[in-house]
């Protein structure tokens, strides 16, 4: 069957959710699909939900899958984007998943995998809040903290492919257990998850919070985005207290990455700017002011939040298809 032109299914796998979209060559989105990520489902499992997601999108969009130019994904941890393996993802349990070749059997076109953030920042450069700036960091901030560079107009992947692991930062030497076995980084300090830790530990000392009660309200049972924001909305005191301590430590870590490369713009993307916007990444940026080298770099580096919000990992994949296969 022969293919249609520029039409890729770009998928965006995160800790908590898989979500497809089907877009045309102008990037307009035909149609999506999600599901929740089952927490500790074996790699062939989840790599068989992935491929259900995007047949849904595809049956939705009004395209057969082998029709498809390609399907393009961002997966968390370090990837190898000429295998397109998994090499570790700690917040799936994967080392070494074959990922692109388990779709590629299932699917039958082909598919191209990078690194969940990388993709995200490149959806933001190519179409949200980066507009193509020729210098680029972006900081995802979710299940766990990513990050993506853009050099000169193009995404920087390093000599062995796993530049941008922003969020293993070590900010606090002494801190508190990552996921990937080390102590004190940022995702270990300010994800969506360790500020679910902080207030589980702050309810057991004793302090009052309505967050598990909202939780139950709203049948979840991970602190989601949503959430939070109704959360804070409520004036709860220990979530304004997580997230204000969150905030201070992605300040410090947007500091730390401007003294490094120089940006023109820090995007702040995610499931928590996506909800909150300018009220998330101000605090953020007020503090890493504090901390930039260069006083000028507090006119000239733009701390924004993303443009593109859910779509941005997604839509970022069917920008890196177009890219690496010159669809």
């Amino acid at each position: 069957m022969p293919k249609k032109r520029g039409i890729v299914a770009g998928v965006d796998l995160g800790g908590t959710s898989i979500k497809a979209i089907v877009a045309d060559r102008n990037y307009k989105i035909l149609a999506t699909g999600k599901k929740r990520t089952d927490a500790g489902v074996k790699a062939k499992a989840l790599i068989h939900e992935i491929a259900r997601v995007v047949e849904q999108a595809a049956a939705d969009a009004g395209v057969k899958v082998k029709s498809l130019a390609a399907v393009s994904i961002g997966a968390p941890g370090a990837i190898d984007v000429k295998r397109g393996v998994v090499t570790e993802a700690p917040n799936l349990g994967w080392r070494n998943v074959p990922l692109g070749e388990g779709l590629r059997s299932r699917l039958g076109v082909p598919v191209v995998v990078d690194n969940d953030v990388n993709v995200g920042v490149m959806g933001e450069h190519a179409l949200g809040a980066g507009a193509r700036v020729a210098q680029l960091v972006g900081i995802f901030v979710g299940t766990g903290i990513g990050g993506g560079i853009i050099c000169n107009g193009e995404l920087y992947e390093g000599g062995h492919g796993w530049a941008g692991e922003l969020g293993h930062t070590v900010l606090l030497a002494d801190g508190p257990v990552c996921s990937c076995g080390r102590r004190g980084c940022a995702e270990a300090l300010a994800s969506r998850t360790a500020m679910e830790r902080d207030v589980r530990d702050a309810v057991k000392s004793g302090r009052k919070s309505a967050v598990f009660d909202i939780m139950d309200e709203r049948k979840k049972d991970r602190m989601t985005s949503s959430i939070i924001q109704v959360a804070l909305a409520k004036e709860d005191p220990v979530m304004k207290e997580v997230m204000k301590r969150a905030q201070y430590y992605l300040g410090i870590l947007v500091a730390n990455v401007v003294n490094a490369f120089d940006p023109e713009r820090v995007i702040v993307g995610g499931g928590i700017a996506e909800r909150l916007g300018e009220d998330f990444v101000k605090p953020i940026r007020e503090t890493a002011q504090e901390y930039f080298l260069h006083a000028k770099a507090v006119k000239g580096v733009k701390i924004l939040p993303g443009k593109l919000g859910d779509d941005a990992g997604a839509l970022g994949a069917v920008v890196l298809a177009r890219k690496r296969l010159g669809l």
